[in-house]
């Protein structure tokens, strides 16, 4: 069954490159009007909407600030009238060493959470009272493996925030379904992306696939299908459920 998308209105962050890039291509690809949200690459952003093209543009926040989060939201909506998903992809991953500096891991942590958990929280606050509104929409967050299993130990802040993601989309989901409201959890695993471009360094892509069952590393394309799936409104009684997207590295 093709995914039919159209006339839907959607808003995804971190949306010029990695994961948040592949996932807008492929709503537009399905019909959707995406708002391309991102932070400091304008013109990385304005050529995904220059090539998605459908009515897309570009919206830019820095996530780091609530007074922007809320903005951002405001914006998309008065430029499309309605939103009917969001999908919260940004993110970002600070390393930080136990052993090191108190006030450098104290900070490494506070920014890691305001992006990954905070302006996530906000943005689905909005998303709710508006959906509540138009009858309706479907919360997409991407949160990660490590939320499950953990990371590695210069990377506890990342991983504590999308665990916090987890919760925070399961709680939406049982408290807001009879208001037409649907949440739902897409965990990736390792996935080849700018943003995990230091952790291939340090570590090699021998040390990654040898966690995995397939033989090849997940990239962003492998994450976006499954996510312009729940959007689809196929997938609703699936709400609250987390989608595992790891090369089965939890079975290998």
């Amino acid at each position: 069954m093709k995914i039919d998308l159209s006339g839907q209105k959607i808003l995804v962050t971190g949306a010029s490159r990695g994961i948040g890039r592949a996932i807008a291509e492929q709503l537009a690809a399905s019909g959707a009007q995406v708002a391309v949200h991102y932070n400091r690459n304008a013109n990385t952003a304005q050529h995904v909407v220059d090539n998605i093209g459908k009515g897309a543009e570009a919206f830019q926040a820095d996530l780091g600030k609530p007074v922007e989060v809320i903005q951002l939201f405001d914006n998309v909506v008065a430029k499309f009238g309605r939103l009917h998903a969001i999908v919260n992809n940004a993110g970002i991953a600070i390393s930080s060493e136990v052993e090191g500096d108190d006030i450098d891991f104290t900070d490494a942590w506070s920014k890691t959470m305001l992006v990954n958990l905070h302006a996530t929280g906000l943005l689905c606050k909005k998303s709710i009272e508006h959906f509540a509104e138009s009858g309706g929409g479907r919360i997409i967050n991407i949160a990660s493996r490590a939320a499950f299993r953990g990371d590695t130990a210069d990377f506890l802040a990342y991983a504590a925030s999308k665990g916090g993601v987890v919760a925070l989309t399961r709680s939406i989901a049982r408290a807001y379904g009879k208001q037409g409201i649907k949440a739902f959890i897409v965990a990736p695993g390792f996935t080849l992306t700018d943003m995990a471009e230091d952790f291939v360094k340090k570590y090699g892509e021998a040390y990654i696939k040898n966690d995995l069952a397939l033989t090849s590393l997940t990239k962003p394309e492998d994450v976006a299908p499954t996510v312009a799936f729940l959007a689809s409104g196929l997938a609703d009684h699936a709400t609250g459920c987390t989608i595992d997207i790891n090369a089965g590295s939890y079975v290998h």
